[in-house]
């Protein structure tokens, strides 16, 4: 994939283009869109937790 030298580049060129103004609403935005993120996918796994319980269920019945 990328390397070190490669992401700091790619950071640089990021600052570079956005400005550092504009830098701490994108990293703000990003952290906010992880959480988000995050909060789906453990919702999902709780969901298929609980799925998996209520077929077991079933198929005692």
């Amino acid at each position: 994939m990328f390397g070190i030298s490669e992401l700091a580049i790619l950071l640089i060129v990021v600052i570079a283009v956005l400005g550092a103004k504009r830098l701490p609403e994108l990293t703000r935005s990003l952290g906010k869109s992880t959480r988000i993120l995050k909060s789906e996918a453990r919702a999902m796994k709780s969901d298929q937790g609980h799925g998996a319980a209520d077929s077991a269920d079933t198929a005692r019945s």
